[in-house]
């Protein structure tokens, strides 16, 4: 087994284009982690009269800083400024913006074009859209991965239990998989969306109804191409359970096979995150939206770079993605292997 997978952990870096496509993936979703350090409005670091502050993970007040009011102090206020490096020195972000920070100091009207101030431009609403993209890149990443493994573990435990015991089992279930993949998905979305606001989590839970067929018909192939292999028909003349020989001794065969998908799968959940939110139908406002870049993209024509940067990013993620799923599924093939 070790032999194996050294074999295809070979494979797939030998396919160079899957291999760099993973690298710079991963380096695109571990700096989108650090978002708050990156991207923020505020400072990372103060000394202030002494004392060494840490504003992201605490919350110091206006009047901290000698102002008049008991909320949070906004630390692009002038009086504020003056008052720190008077009194001590302070380092801002890289991008000195919060994906939902307002910038009310722009001298043009939003949205605003590229420059040294907003590298990427402002959305309408005069919110940076690099520091948007940088989180937005991590939500959307986070809900497919989410969305991929517990679709995959439903979809993997139907599609074993078809597979397996076949007969009626896999007749009934596969006449209710056929029902409700006829169910209209866009008519739910949006009468679930009149009804609740939609949030991470119900949106993840109604994707997640819909999501997890997609894996049944490949595990239930498997398992009914390896029920009848001899160290299947063994291990039952042994008196082994069939818990124990679905879990040792088929389940490892048809993982492999749905490994493969994986890749796809969240390039899948990607854009249908994106295409909700575009929709309107998706997270609310409170939420840093690609597919509310996506909306403003075509809300804006006249602001290019805003569909330009959008399409960019997606198209980016989504062949990277791609790639690394081909590179996958190459690595798994037998054939390629020998």
């Amino acid at each position: 087994m070790a032999s194996l997978t050294q074999r295809r952990l070979w494979a797939f870096r030998q396919n160079r284009r899957a291999y760099l496509a993973l690298i710079l993936f991963l380096v695109i979703f571990v700096l989108s982690l650090f978002s708050e350090l990156i991207a923020n409005d505020k400072p990372l670091i103060i000394k202030y009269k002494n004392s060494i502050l840490f504003p992201m993970a605490t919350n110091y007040s206006d009047e901290f800083f000698g102002g008049d009011f008991p909320t949070e102090a906004d630390y692009k206020d002038k009086f504020i400024i003056d008052e720190i490096n008077r009194n001590g020195w302070l380092i801002m972000p890289l991008i000195p913006y919060s994906y939902n920070t307002v910038d009310y100091d722009l001298t043009q009207p939003t949205p605003t074009p590229p420059s040294s101030r907003h590298w990427l431009g402002t959305d309408d609403e005069g919110r940076d859209i690099l520091a948007r993209i940088l989180y937005g890149i991590r939500l959307s990443v986070f809900f497919a991965l989410l969305l991929t493994f517990l679709s995959s573990v439903i979809g993997i435990t139907v599609g074993a239990i078809q597979g397996y015991f076949g007969g009626k089992t896999d007749i009934f279930m596969q006449r209710f998989i056929e029902i409700w993949e006829s169910l209209p998905q866009l008519f739910i979305l949006i009468i679930v969306s009149s009804v609740f606001m939609p949030t991470f989590g119900i949106l993840l839970i109604i994707l997640l109804f819909f999501s997890w067929p997609s894996l049944v018909s490949v595990v239930r192939a498997e398992f009914l191409r390896t029920r009848n292999f001899e160290f299947v028909k063994a291990a039952k003349a042994l008196g082994a359970s069939n818990a124990a020989i679905i879990r040792r001794h088929i389940l490892p065969n048809a993982i492999v096979a749905t490994i493969t998908f994986v890749p796809f799968l969240l390039a899948e959940a990607i854009v249908s995150l994106a295409a909700l939110d575009f929709l309107g139908l998706g997270l609310s406002q409170e939420y840093p939206s690609l597919g509310d870049l996506v909306r403003q993209g075509k809300d804006n024509l006249q602001a290019p770079w805003i569909g330009i940067t959008i399409f960019i990013v997606l198209s980016t993620l989504l062949t990277l993605l791609i790639f690394i799923g081909e590179g996958v599924r190459d690595a798994f093939d037998a054939r390629k292997n020998q």
